[in-house]
């Protein structure tokens, strides 16, 4: 059809080699766009930061809720400035009930104030499965996929900050192949429906800590995990290490993903415990401090306080006698003033 015959009249020949030229266009047009439908950005590159004021503050916190029950516990009006009312992440597990109706409520109320809420999603098979003291989670993968995309279908197109599964990288030491297949099998499920459902969050899939695995074995687990499609990692979830240490652990992560999968990507760090650094233990230490408020930069992408302090890691170290999640006003009074 492009053999038409140009040995004609000037104009005509003119007109042939015009049309000719359109064709070959469209025909180019045409035939590169899956390609350009393969490179064009993920649903993640719609930035929340910019789309809101300010983080939310979290109105039912377990701080807050404390503050409120105890008005006249001469602990209260410090927890209340310094802890209360500072941007914290909302945790969603197996006790937040139907989870859609709970993430879309959640990030419903902060969209109406402009602000960007932070959600932990907090429920993949076999949780904790060799730390042992948050075990749980849901009963199947299939249940988890089928939660995890009821969790992002509830934030649906508003702006969030989401904080994939913590801890759920970090060890693997008492693992079997298979279930760390299956685990990174969930997590990439989970991004995904990420991606499709929710194209104004931003996922960070947790990392662990320094402390935990070498950046060169973080880098692969995140990797397989499926961490192409999310926005970035997160680090220091419910832990104490120091933000220099998290930074410095992050940058070596992106450079062992860079030499090995040809990318890099942002990272998060938890500084609501990490003010006095570790002391090398995890659970319910002693001695610790509340760090940098929740932030923009400070190193990393986002400063964010991921884990509410006060909230106790489990029945050990200073909060004996407690089951995790549960609010210790005591420690937390103490964590205000680094003793």
């Amino acid at each position: 059809m492009l053999t038409a015959d140009l040995r004609t009249h000037p104009c005509q020949k003119a007109e042939v080699i015009v049309m000719r030229r359109r064709l070959l266009a469209l025909v180019a047009a045409l035939s590169s766009l899956p390609l350009a439908l393969a490179a064009a950005p993920s649903a993640q590159a719609a930035d929340p930061t910019t789309m809101t004021n300010g983080f939310y503050v979290d109105p039912d916190s377990s701080a807050k809720r404390w503050v409120a029950a105890n008005p006249g516990d001469g602990r209260a009006p410090a927890i209340n400035a310094s802890i209360a009312n500072t941007p914290t992440a909302r945790w969603f597990g197996s006790w937040s009930g139907t989870i859609g109706t709970a993430t879309g409520a959640y990030v419903g109320a902060a969209d109406a104030q402009d602000k960007l809420p932070i959600l932990v999603a907090y429920n993949i098979y076999n949780r904790d499965y060799c730390g042992g003291h948050s075990a749980g989670g849901a009963s199947s993968p299939s249940a988890y996929a089928n939660w995890i995309a009821q969790f992002a279908g509830g934030i649906a197109n508003r702006p969030a900050v989401v904080v994939l599964e913590p801890d759920s990288l970090g060890d693997y030491g008492c693992m079997t192949q298979a279930q760390i297949d299956e685990r990174e099998g969930m997590l990439n499920g989970a991004l995904a429906e990420f991606n499709r459902q929710a194209p104004n969050t931003w996922v960070y899939l947790d990392a662990g800590n320094p402390a935990w695995a070498s950046a060169a074995t973080m880098a692969q687990r995140l990797h397989e995990a499926g961490l192409r499609q999310a926005h970035g990692f997160s680090l220091n979830v419910s832990n104490y290490l120091t933000t220099a240490e998290n930074t410095a652990y992050g940058d070596a992560v992106n450079r062992e993903l860079s030499a090995r999968y040809g990318y890099t990507k942002p990272f998060v760090v938890d500084t609501s415990r990490n003010g006095n650094g570790s002391n090398g233990q995890w659970c319910n230490p002693a001695g610790r401090r509340i760090g940098t408020p929740t932030q923009l930069g400070g190193g990393a992408e986002m400063l964010l306080w991921i884990k509410v302090p006060g909230e106790s890691d489990g029945n050990c170290g200073v909060g004996t006698g407690s089951s995790a999640g549960q609010f210790l006003p005591e420690v937390a009074y103490k964590m205000i003033y680094g003793y």
